[in-house]
């Protein structure tokens, strides 16, 4: 065996490893993310995904295996999310304010997000237990596993619906508000809030100020109307 092969069967007997991995990869692709001017296109979630899926598939690492070095960037989800009370509180008197916009706004795209998610999925014939899956795509993940769960769904594709759907909104949100000619950056983060949870926020923080706490807003009150939603569904069936 290679000096190099050895060196890898040793580093990948300890799960730390791939902890490493993961946040040499998520820093790197922050820098190139500056490099390229915060491009809405270079997503750092997106950037660092592509560099350690490819690791693992050529190291035929199973998921169980990274996820044992991994599950402290997943246990730091929690306490992310709670964190979230923070710009809802300093923007306590915004929110006050256009207190009703908000609630019209949480309710409309809360839905819209979990309805049209179903609609098409079950279009194509998508099976319960997948339907169940899709419908938290909007919040964030621990929620939205949670969600999956009590649904009858698959805790894990939830995950991976929630990363796929807050990257697309990272994504497209500038570009497509700036379409719109949205310019109230208010209104802006709270709909990327709504739509792409805590990656979509992040982008938002990147963009504006406002427009970051108001996403953080918007993520933590969907998050909240969306397992409140999920709850009435399973006690009424």
């Amino acid at each position: 065996m290679s000096g190099l092969g050895t060196i890898w069967v040793y580093l990948a007997a300890s799960p730390l490893t791939w902890l490493g991995v993961t946040l040499a990869a998520y820093i790197l692709a922050l820098r190139i993310a500056v490099a390229l001017g915060s491009s809405p296109l270079a997503n750092s979630v997106l950037l660092t995904a592509a560099m350690v899926i490819p690791l693992l598939l050529f190291t035929r690492t199973s998921y169980p295996r990274y996820f044992e070095g991994a599950q402290f960037v997943h246990f730091l989800l929690g306490p992310a999310t709670v964190s979230l009370a923070v710009p809802l509180f300093r923007n306590l008197a915004a929110v006050r304010r256009s207190i009703l916009p908000i609630v019209a706004a949480l309710i409309a795209g809360s839905l819209t997000a979990m309805g049209s998610a179903l609609g098409i999925a079950a279009a194509f014939g998508a099976p319960s237990d997948v339907l169940a899956s899709i419908a938290p795509k909007s919040v964030s993940a621990p929620i939205a596993m949670e969600l999956a769960k009590g649904l009858g769904g698959v805790p894990s594709l939830a995950a991976v619906l929630v990363i796929l759907t807050g990257i697309t909104g990272a994504v497209i949100v500038t570009p497509l508000m700036n379409a719109l000619g949205i310019q109230n950056y208010a209104a802006r983060g709270f709909a990327v809030g709504i739509a792409s949870h805590g990656i979509g926020t992040a982008r938002a923080l990147q963009v504006n100020d406002t427009a970051g706490a108001f996403a953080g807003i918007a993520m933590a009150l969907n998050g909240a109307f969306t397992a409140l939603l999920v709850a009435g569904f399973v006690l009424l069936h």
